[in-house]
C-alpha cells in the first residue's frame, strides 16, 4: 500500500490567517487538485491531517467544518482524484492534546488506521508544525512552498534532509517518478 499524508490549508487549499471559515473561503491552490489525482492514479490513497483549531476557538462549528471538506471532496472528485480520509485536531493551540501538530498523535492515529508504519510515508506540509510532525511520527516530511512554505523554508530551522517543492503538483510529480 502506498499513502501519502497531506496537509490541508497551504498545501490543497489557500490558506487564511483568518482561518478558513466557511466553504465560500475554501478556495483550492492551482494544481493541487490535479496532483491528488495523480497520486491517486500512481497509486497512493491520499489522507489529511491537519489542525482546526477554529472548532475549539469557536469560530466554526463541527457542520461548517464538515461542509468545508464536502466542498474539498468534491472538487477533488472532479479533478479525477479522491481524499480517502481527514484526520483533524479540534483543539485549540493551548491545549495539551497528543494530536495538535507539531505533536505526532494525528501521524499515530494514520498508521494504526491503515495498519502500516510510516517510515516510508511521504507527508507533505507548508509549515514547520507539520514537518516537525511528521519527523516525530517516522514519516518522511516535504516541504511546499505555498501557504506558509515560503517562509519557513527560510527559516532554516528544518530537520535534515527534508525534501522541498515549489508546491503540491511539483512534489506529487517528484513522488511518482520514484521508483
Amino acid at each position: 500500500m502506498k499513502l501519502v499524508i497531506l496537509d490541508r490549508d497551504g498545501v490543497i487549499n489557500f490558506d487564511s490567517d483568518q482561518f478558513i471559515k466557511s466553504p465560500d473561503e475554501w478556495k483550492p491552490i492551482p494544481g493541487s487538485l490535479e496532483a491528488i489525482a495523480m497520486l491517486n492514479q500512481a497509486g497512493y490513497r491520499v489522507v489529511v491531517a491537519s489542525n482546526q483549531s477554529g472548532i475549539g476557538r469557536g469560530l466554526f462549528e463541527m457542520a461548517t467544518l464538515n461542509a468545508i471538506h464536502a466542498k474539498m471532496h468534491k472538487m477533488v472528485a472532479q479533478a479525477g482524484g479522491r481524499i480517502e480520509a481527514i484526520f483533524f485536531c479540534p483543539h485549540p493551540a493551548d491545549s495539551h492534546c497528543a494530536c495538535r501538530k507539531p505533536k505526532a498523535g494525528l501521524f499515530e492515529e494514520i498508521a494504526t488506521r491503515y495498519h502500516t508504519e510510516l517510515s516510508n510515508v511521504p507527508a507533505i506540509g507548508d509549515s514547520a508544525r507539520d514537518i516537525q510532525a511528521a519527523f516525530e511520527a517516522g514519516a518522511k516530511p516535504i516541504l511546499v512552498r505555498t501557504g506558509k512554505g515560503a517562509k519557513t523554508s527560510s527559516n532554516g530551522d528544518l530537520p535534515p534532509h527534508v525534501r522541498i517543492f515549489d508546491n503540491l503538483a511539483a512534489a506529487a510529480r517528484a513522488l511518482i517518478a520514484e521508483p
